[in-house]
């Protein structure tokens, strides 16, 4: 097929066998991939998870969904995203604030970007008449609170949060500490001993007094270090 070449030629080169094996070998622009945005269109099918909250405050336990979006599925960049909450119960004292509160983090959640924020914001919520204990010795400032752990669970279930274990050497380390403070202090059938006063890292009630220092059973935190 004829070309007509329309303009004067000022340069030509004819191409090696060289050249056409140096493009071939030329690295290949990054396929792109797509992030979350709030103009993402929801599929039709979600995956989810469901998380029960049992307060004290309350007769009737609070169930948490969140829904997730699988970006770039099939890819290397395949990524699992929180895409909306809902908070259902058969409590209705706190349902117009509940409501307005998975709103505004479903609009969170779809806007993109690192969402991890509002589990630290929600924890940090304390209720003005007094917070509560959970099984375990851990110590709920609030309802939000809860949900806000209740998020953290999640998110580190899909990867967006780590999960920061202790060290086999700190495990062994805080066994030994409990075995001490039991045998001055007797056993005990609960999680952490009666006496352990409250832990300001992990909300447990598991700091004891040991040599001097007040130290935590369930996280290791110690006012020494």
């Amino acid at each position: 097929m004829a070309h007509k070449i329309s303009q004067k030629i000022v340069g030509y080169k004819v191409l090696t066998s060289e050249d056409k094996a140096a493009a071939n070998e030329a690295p290949k622009p990054p396929q792109s991939f797509e992030s979350m945005h709030e103009n993402v269109e929801r599929p039709e099918m979600l995956l989810g998870s469901t998380y029960k909250i049992k307060t004290p405050h309350s007769e009737h336990a609070l169930y948490i969904t969140i829904n997730d979006m699988i970006l770039n599925e099939g890819t290397a960049h395949e990524e699992r995203r929180p895409y909306e909450i809902f908070i259902n119960s058969k409590n209705m004292e706190h349902f117009q604030w509940v409501l307005a509160l998975t709103r505004v983090i479903s609009a969170v959640f779809r806007k993109g970007g690192d969402a991890c924020f509002l589990v630290e914001e929600m924890k940090a919520v304390f209720d003005p008449r007094g917070g509560y204990f959970k099984k375990g010795g851990i110590f709920m400032p609030s309802l939000v609170a809860e949900i806000g752990y209740a998020i953290e669970s999640h998110l580190k279930h899909i990867g967006m949060l780590k999960t920061t274990a202790l060290s086999d050497q700190h495990m062994q380390f805080l066994s030994e500490k409990r075995r001490e403070f039991e045998a001055k202090h007797g056993t005990s059938d609960q999680a952490f001993p009666e006496k352990a006063a409250l832990c300001t890292k992990c909300s447990t009630k598991a700091m004891v007094l040991m040599d001097g220092c007040m130290t935590c059973l369930n996280c290791g935190e110690s006012k020494c270090s």
